[in-house]
């Protein structure tokens, strides 16, 4: 077979990513179709009046909903934009810093890398959140159209979504590969093997990766809070406490609540695997280019193999996103699992193919990669490359299926979970934690089976590909994640606007499938997130020229900083969960006394004065920009702290006990949330049944329901998703600043503790 040069690879990856951008235009076109008032723009468009829609209300709550996501995203940008420009300097200047010489080119270019990384991810995350904004109420009239309401909604929030996936994927992947070939014109000399200047050249690339994790960070934390708080206190002031339904327009805090849907799980989990992209690919390079035999016999073709895994992705993505909206759509409720779960399996099973024929055209027949721990070399094959990279990508799909098996409520333990409620919300609390901790075992197996594989295969160059593989399919992966919050926004639309119970059964049933989507996104970043970090650690260990013998575990240093870096998550995780309880208890009194000052408003009598949903935004604004600034110092200080004070090989220490932990903390997390939301939603469809008598919304048993969703939210949305940036970010923070540490004493840090 011909190998690629470096010319086909150019247009390869360039073209896959500039057809990306084209396509999340077209699908934005295609929801853009859709109008909210009488005057329609498109064919597709349906008269709202015609369908008995209150035209006026229905645009008074959509665009309460985009003026409170706007104005928190412009607030937390404006914060990131400042922490670009303050840890941008610190990143030239201590990058710049090695062995007691400064050389600013290494930081300049690192610092560039790293600005460049964090803008990507800002405006990745403001395109997915004005594109659900954009389409949540469009979601709305669909399902309360003519024709057939399920495919239609359905197409609406499934192609909204894939706005933000595919050109996340496509800006991710243009920026990075444009900076790589900015950055070969300083190195010019990258291809001569015993240079150095390839090893270099990716190292400064790495500041990208570090970028757009700092910006996921703010975005998973800062979002997180915010719609958690909206939505605690909006449960448990309306429905705990009141009695209302969901979504009531009578509750102040829901616009909040519905604010929170779009920055936290879309601008949020966009930013988060907008950094696990990066980061894994910047890994594989640095790995990577330290191979001399790939850099003579594979040359750049064979160094951007990692980026060629990507570039496929997006175009098998494309093809398959038509199965889910015109091969074979929605038609029922009964369908939408069935599009969704077809989507992941299609993808998987076109890319296992063509990732081989990428392996063998874009890599060397057989080459050297030397080993993390500097013990010799392993001699690697396009075979090999495949199996790694297949490892990852197979993985992902079972985690993301064991995910569905334990969050659904189509299958026995949320059935279990929900039938707990019986006998109070304690049995409901104490089978949802079961359930979290028992759904890590097997996820948790898998990805240890396939680091000892893929490590096995390519040690560090092959972990890094298996973190790629299961990125393979983003865009379809971030296609229906971005879905669910689109469609819990429809619902909450649908019941602010007093629309029939027909609509909000259909937006009720597209959202229960979409938090199990969101939770089998979630163990698709959880997934990659560990090995991304395992990727990270072993590129650290290269550029800290760290042996086998540094890092045992016979060492004290070790050991201790390894105990000390399991409990990292849990303080961050206690940071997290402090913030939303505060918030949400701020949020539910400001609810309380809008009900006591208002007259009129509880009853929901004619003519009562609006709510003040302003202010329930402004509380959820103030909190999460107030309250994500000391998470971010602890993951961001304790590995600058560790480098310096206590040397390169601490960090490792670190870095493997923050992992270790934070994998199992983050699933049995976000499937424990998973499960109680949907338990409440499978007691709301009559499904439990007691003594004869189907439980439904504001029975004894539901209430039991709604305080285990209550609990859970912050697990799932907030703390759960956020232990990802832990994993990847000490990593790529500790790679980036590898060398500054290792100037220090000669990496032993300003300490000096004895190592053994």
């Amino acid at each position: 077979m011909l190998h690629a040069t470096t010319q086909s690879t150019d247009i390869f990856i360039c073209v896959s990513g500039f057809i990306s951008l084209l396509f999340a235009g077209f699908q934005f076109r295609k929801v853009a179709q859709i109008s909210l008032n009488d005057s329609p723009s498109g064919t597709q468009a349906p008269l709202v009046a015609a369908l008995g829609i209150d035209s006026a209300r229905l645009l008074f709550i959509y665009e309460a909903i985009r003026e409170g996501a706007d104005s928190f995203l412009l607030a937390e940008y404006t914060i990131c934009l400042y922490f670009l420009a303050a840890f941008g300097v610190v990143v030239f200047c201590l990058v710049s810093y090695t062995n007691g010489e400064f050389h600013p080119s290494m930081g300049g270019l690192t610092a560039v890398a790293f600005v460049a990384g964090g803008l990507t991810s800002m405006l990745c995350g403001l395109i997915g959140m004005k594109v659900a904004v954009f389409s949540n109420a469009r979601t709305t009239i669909m399902a309360a159209g003519a024709g057939n309401p399920w495919t239609n909604s359905f197409n609406v929030a499934f192609r909204a979504g894939s706005v933000m996936g595919f050109a996340l994927c496509g800006l991710g992947m243009l920026v990075l590969y444009a900076l790589a070939h900015l950055f070969a014109l300083y190195y010019s000399d990258w291809d001569v093997p015993k240079s150095g200047s390839a090893s270099k050249l990716f190292e400064c690339l790495a500041g990208y990766g570090l970028g757009g994790s700092s910006i996921a960070l703010f975005g998973r934390v800062g979002g997180g809070i915010y719609t958690k708080a909206a939505d605690v206190g909006a449960d448990l002031a309306g429905k705990v406490v009141q009695g209302i339904p969901e979504d009531d327009p009578r509750n102040p805090a829901t616009i909040a609540d519905n604010v929170g849907d779009n920055v936290g799980d879309v601008a949020g989990m966009g930013s988060d695997l907008f950094g696990s992209f990066a980061e894994a690919t910047c890994a594989a390079l640095v790995v990577a280019s330290n191979s001399e035999s790939l850099l003579s016999a594979g040359g750049w073709a064979g160094l951007m193999f990692p980026v060629t895994i990507s570039a496929a992705g997006i175009l098998v993505c494309l093809v398959c996103s038509f199965v889910a909206t015109t091969i074979a759509p929605v038609r029922k409720e009964k369908d939408i699992e069935t599009v969704l779960k077809t989507q992941l399996g299609i993808t998987t099973v076109i890319l296992t193919v063509v990732v081989y024929f990428l392996a063998v055209m874009f890599l060397p027949d057989t080459f050297e990669l030397t080993r993390v721990s500097g013990a010799g070399s392993i001699s690697f094959t396009p075979i090999k490359a495949w199996g790694c990279v297949c490892a990852g990508l197979w993985s992902g799909c079972l985690i993301g299926f064991i995910t569905e098996y334990f969050t659904s409520h189509s299958y026995t333990p949320v059935r279990e979970v929900a039938q707990a409620c019986e006998t109070g919300a304690a049995t409901n609390i104490i089978y949802g934690l079961a359930l979290g901790y028992k759904s890590a075992i097997l996820p948790v197996t898998l990805i240890s089976v396939v680091v000892y594989l893929s490590f096995h295969l390519g040690d560090m160059y092959g972990v890094a590909l298996a973190a790629l593989g299961m990125l393979s399919n983003l865009a379809t992966c971030l296609s229906i994640d971005v879905y669910g919050p689109i469609c819990d926004n429809a619902g909450g639309i649908a019941e602010m606007a007093e629309l029939p119970d027909h609509v909000r059964d259909i937006t009720d049933a597209l959202d229960a499938a979409g938090n199990t989507t969101a939770a089998i996104g979630k163990g698709f970043a959880i997934g990659s997130a560990c090995l991304v970090g395992l990727a990270l650690f072993g590129a650290f260990v290269t550029r800290a020229g760290l042996t086998t013998d540094e890092i045992s575990l016979l060492s004290p240093l070790i050991f201790a900083s390894l105990i000390f870096g399991a409990m990292i998550p849990y303080w961050f995780f206690a940071m997290t969960m402090k913030s939303v309880g505060k918030a949400a208890n701020e949020m539910v009194k400001e609810v309380a006394r809008q009900f006591r000052e208002i007259p009129g408003l509880l009853e929901g009598a004619p003519g009562h004065a609006p709510a003040d949903h302003a202010r329930c935004i402004a509380i959820s604004t103030d909190a999460s920009l107030r309250e994500m600034i000391l998470p971010g110092v602890l993951v961001m200080a304790t590995p600058l702290l560790f480098g310096t004070l206590l040397g390169t090989d601490a960090v490792a220490g670190l870095l493997a006990g923050s992992i270790a932990s934070a994998v199992q903390m983050a699933i049995s997390s976000s499937n424990t949330g998973g499960a109680w939301d949907n338990a409440k939603k499978y007691v709301e469809k009559g499904q439990v049944v007691i003594d004869g008598v189907p439980q439904r919304k504001g029975s004894e048993l539901h209430k039991a329901a709604v305080v285990g969703d209550t609990v859970g939210d912050p697990l799932k949305d907030t703390s759960g998703p956020a232990l990802n940036i832990v994993m990847k970010l000490m990593a790529i923070l500790s790679l980036v600043f590898a060398d500054f540490f290792k100037s220090i004493n000669n990496g032993h840090g300003l300490l000096r503790i004895p190592h053994n």
